[in-house]
């Protein structure tokens, strides 16, 4: 558990109604934004569906990066939300940060830098047997040397909530310390902290997360994971194993959720549930473990688009959820319907907005709308 005074975050949700709250990046009236993010952000390159790399004459290019998800999904659902990052001052890097500004997200905070490149990373669509997989291009990117660093005291100034996740820190030493600076300066102006753990075997050892990750676990109040990387990021293993990804056994990741709670002391711990009937087909639920108490959401069948992101939408569900004072239940309600339409979009954005998922929790989505 954390050592500092940690306030409640009903303590610290917006006292002004909802639609005050919402999404003004270009108003004078509340320039800044209210929820601060901070990672790297890629060029996302794919070929057509069910085509590999290797056989393909084309590629389409947009972009996608945990953090940057994040941001972008909250201000579809109308918050006012800023992303933090480094770019390179080249056509890629203005690619990304135009990309992010089509969103409505705010990108006053991101640092253009002579130093290093943009990441680059190559989706291919799989089908049954084969998986969809993820190849990465992303050494010596602009963010990983850090040659420039963002202003803090200037991106956090009206900041009420922080967020990034355990892929920034991985990338190299630079940004483990980078990360750990920015989670205290918004613990220090009084902001929630959310951390989705992203283990990433391709960037870091399981010893290496965890030695760099428990320097500011501490500080964290919202953690979302899955049981690998509760494994490998925070060393919590229960001995008894879950079903596998056919079954989901809801007891076991409410156990999991406890036990990590108990160990750092989080404020909400989130989990998203994913059943893999096969590459195409899966079931998706959330969990969100919070004052001794854990709940479940209502399971959606997917019939998947793109699963990129999905986790990322699952977060940002949580926040808004938390941010805007859902009950528990509610918000993993929330998290779980949002990001269950995001496998229905594709690229890493979840390009659904506020009304279509309240309209889809209550109905189940299936009705065409007319």
């Amino acid at each position: 558990m954390s050592a500092c005074f940690t306030p409640s975050i009903s303590s610290m949700l917006p006292t002004q109604p909802l639609e005050a709250s919402r999404r003004n990046v270009h108003t004078q009236e509340n320039p800044m934004a209210q929820i601060v993010t901070f990672g790297e952000a890629m060029v996302r390159l794919a070929p057509p569906p069910f085509l590999r790399i290797e056989q393909t004459s084309s590629l389409t290019m947009t972009v996608g990066g945990s953090e940057l998800n994040v941001a972008a999904d909250l201000a579809r659902l109308e918050l006012n939300t800023s992303w933090i990052s480094v770019l390179p001052d080249d056509p890629l890097g203005r690619f990304i940060r135009n990309k992010a500004r089509e969103q409505g997200v705010d990108t006053s905070g991101v640092v253009f830098t002579k130093e290093g490149r943009a990441g680059c990373y190559y989706v291919e669509y799989g089908s049954s047997p084969r998986a969809s997989k993820v190849h990465y291009d992303r050494a010596h990117s602009a963010i990983s040397l850090l040659a420039k660093k963002p202003d803090w005291e200037k991106a956090l100034a009206e900041a009420r909530w922080f967020h990034t996740s355990g892929i920034t820190p991985a990338l190299s030493p630079a940004c483990a310390a980078e990360t750990q600076k920015a989670i205290r300066a918004a613990k220090e102006r009084g902001c929630l902290v959310s951390y989705d753990l992203n283990y990433r075997a391709k960037l870091w050892r399981p010893e290496e997360a965890q030695a760099v990750t428990k320097q500011y676990i501490g500080l964290v109040d919202c953690c979302v994971g899955n049981e690998e990387d509760f494994q490998k990021v925070l060393g919590i293993e229960l001995d008894a194993k879950s079903a596998g990804f056919e079954h989901v056994d809801e007891d076991y990741y409410a156990r999991l959720a406890a036990e990590v709670q108990r160990r750092h002391g989080f404020q909400h711990v989130g989990i998203s549930l994913r059943e893999s009937h096969s590459v195409l087909r899966n079931g998706w639920k959330g969990l969100l473990y919070a004052g001794g108490k854990a709940v479940v959401s209502p399971g959606h069948e997917l019939e998947l688009v793109d699963r990129v992101g999905g986790g990322d939408s699952f977060s940002a569900g949580l926040i808004y959820g938390l941010f805007t004072g859902k009950s528990q239940q509610e918000a993993v309600n929330f998290a779980a319907a949002f990001s269950a339409l995001k496998h229905t979009i594709w690229g890493d954005i979840n390009l659904v907005t506020l009304d279509e998922t309240e309209a889809y929790l209550k109905s189940g989505g299936t009705r065409i709308e007319r």
